[in-house]
């Protein structure tokens, strides 16, 4: 069902009925996610007033459906219920059904997902809120299959719940939709009192980092493990001014875990999402582009600190990933690859015995064994079932040095050997059905991996990575700015939505990183025009950033949050890129109006350093 190479929503619509499905309103999107909704019985809008003015007029309730084309629990909810026509039915009978990507909405993805954690205690997609058709949220739920079963209630009989309660409690209802809403309202524009910016805020993030530490595993929580990137941010910033063991202990053990760990993709390059259990072993096996830029950033940056030459060959295999893999036709970088392929999570990515010994022959896959914990019965358990599968993931356990006196050869004849094996390994599964690729390109995360690509490249001395940095900004520049106003997704010749506040600044401080490696003004004044677009219309007058702009369209709640999440915050991005533009410039209005967004968020600072290790970073940046 899910391709690697999407057609276009016109080519969708000439296409005849499949097996007498319908297509959806989907089929004019260009979202790739709502592509693969285009063929559901579901009846799906997508985001829109027209949904809503149904709902207001037929007195429905709406279901909000959120996820992402390389989200694997996505896949098998439409798989599982959204493709089950009895479920499709109740659905279409008694609510207005809506997906939306939240990766081309991030603003709805901020307000809907809070919502879940409100009323659930947890997050993660698919999110399916249902909804007042004034959009306020009253019920969430995650994956669900359309049948019973005796662990938990199918997706059909939460409809014909949920259909009672509209029907029968409309009051109550009412009243929960209400509560949630006021609490959105204050938990998406959270606030404290100021503070004084002094270096002991800093210090407190950093504390608050160390009483979270994983000393076996390294990182900063427990299963599942995702990469720590704002936190990794703060610790190599700070270990230039506390070179003390802590604070480089956190650091380095972090990256040494993951760089040995499968979450890492040993034979191609990059890192997936993240992990699933307390070690960086087994991965969910996705590819973001921002998760890889910034960790092509913080391994050179640890490169540059250690010079330990495993986190150089990290950051080749991220670039030589992304140069390879996540670079569009016309220039742009990709989102994202899915988990799965041929509807089976990680099979594009795991190996099996036989098929390691039929691509490197029997002795070389032994040794391959070896190193990199393969099996004959697999290395893993099934997550459903705790039975080994026989497939393995790839990774090692030990360092060369350690491998290579196990084995009796010298280390760096090790290196090399796997190094070629790796190869002819990388070069067999491109026999594979390779996994979807999303293909929309976006600003903040285009911004991301121009900044790894550029820092990268001017520190190994790789001007093609520095090239390739310059390919992606350019495409955005002169493709993704109509009428000079940055968009915020662009597939298929079409830019589209305003840009975010995350767009502006991520991109914004990619642009100045590649200033900083190419030498070219170009940048700087790219940089500079987003800026300005910032502080005219993203700008609280009490401090801070909106995330989205004065005129974007009223949502429930405009939310402005100081919180880092796999991205810290875009209103740290923005203070950083600011703080550097007028050090670049030598105007004192950009530093002001960066200290200016430092001291609204002081208080919260203060009083939740962990999740503001980004802000941090700024902060630090200021009290230079």
């Amino acid at each position: 069902m899910f391709h690697h190479a999407l057609p276009t929503a016109e080519e969708i619509a000439k296409l005849p009925p499949d097996g007498g499905r319908h297509f959806n309103r989907l089929i004019f999107e260009k979202s790739p996610y709502l592509l693969q909704h285009a063929r559901n019985p579901v009846d799906w809008y997508p985001w829109g007033a027209e949904a809503f003015d149904r709902a207001r007029a037929e007195g429905k309730p709406l279901l909000i459906s959120l996820g992402y084309s390389t989200c694997h629990w996505c896949h098998q909810m439409a798989r599982d219920t959204f493709e089950d026509k009895r479920s499709a039915r109740l659905l279409n009978e008694h609510f207005i059904a809506i997906k939306v990507d939240r990766e081309e909405r991030p603003d709805l993805d901020e307000i809907y997902m809070y919502a879940a954690q409100l009323l659930t205690g947890a997050g993660g997609w698919p999110n399916n809120v249902w909804v007042t058709p004034e959009g306020q949220p009253w019920y969430v739920v995650g994956y669900l299959p359309a049948e019973d079963h005796p662990t938990h209630t199918g997706f059909r009989t939460l409809l014909t719940v949920l259909d009672k309660l509209w029907q029968g409690q409309r009051t109550e209802v009412d009243r929960v939709a209400a509560q949630v809403t006021t609490a959105l309202r204050g938990g998406l524009q959270p606030h404290a009192e100021p503070v004084e910016l002094t270096p002991d805020l800093v210090l407190a993030a950093v504390v608050e980092l160390g009483a979270r530490f994983d000393e076996r595993q390294g990182g900063f929580s427990p299963a599942p493990k995702f990469p720590p990137h704002a936190a990794l941010g703060l610790l190599l910033q700070q270990q230039g001014r506390r070179p003390e063991d802590p604070v480089r202990h956190m650091l380095t053990l972090t990256l040494d875990k993951m760089a040995l760990g499968g979450i890492r993709d040993h034979v191609g390059g990059g890192f997936h999402r993240y992990a699933l259990g307390g070690h960086w072993l087994v991965p969910h096996f996705e590819k973001m582009l921002y998760d890889n830029g910034q960790l092509a950033r913080s391994y050179t940056l640890a490169f540059r600190l250690t010079g330990q030459e495993e986190n150089r060959r990290v950051v080749e295999g991220i670039c030589g990933w992304a140069l390879r893999e996540m670079i569009g036709p016309e220039g742009g970088l990709c989102s994202g690859l899915d988990a799965e392929s041929e509807g089976e999570e990680g099979k594009f990515y795991v190996w099996r015995a036989e098929e390691l010994a039929s691509a490197l022959g029997d002795d070389e896959a032994a040794l391959v064994g070896r190193v990199f914990n393969a099996r004959e019965d697999g290395n893993y358990r099934d997550e459903a079932t705790g039975e080994r599968g026989g497939g393995n993931v790839l990774y090692r356990a030990a360092s060369w040095e350690e491998l290579a006196a196990k084995e009796g050869v010298e280390e760096g004849e090790l290196r090399r050997q796997m190094e070629a094996d790796l190869e002819i390994l990388r070069q067999r599964r491109e026999e594979r059905v390779r996994p979807h690729r999303d293909d929309k390109i976006l600003p903040a995360w285009n911004g991301l991996m121009i900044g790894g690509l550029a820092v990268a490249g001017q520190e190994f001395q790789r001007p093609e990575w520095i090239a390739a940095a310059g390919q992606a900004a350019g495409f955005i520049l002169e493709h993704m700015r109509p009428e000079g106003r940055l968009r915020h997704t662009y597939r298929d010749g079409e830019a589209r939505i305003a840009a975010y506040l995350d767009d502006c600044a991520c991109l914004a401080e990619g642009l100045l990183d590649l200033h900083e490696a190419s030498g070219e003004g170009r940048w700087l004044e790219a940089a500079r025009s987003l800026l300005e677009t910032l502080l005219g219309e993203y700008r609280d007058a009490a401090g801070g950033f909106f995330h989205t702009a004065a005129a974007h369209e009223p949502l429930l709640v405009r939310p402005k949050l100081p919180w880092d999440d796999q991205v810290a915050s875009g209103n740290a991005a923005a203070a950083r890129a600011l703080l550097r533009l007028g050090r670049l410039t030598g105007e004192a209005r950009y530093h002001e109006a960066a200290e200016a967004s430092l001291r609204s968020f002081s208080g919260l600072l203060a009083g939740n350093p962990g999740a503001t290790t980004g802000l941090a970073t700024a902060l630090e940046a200021w009290l230079e």
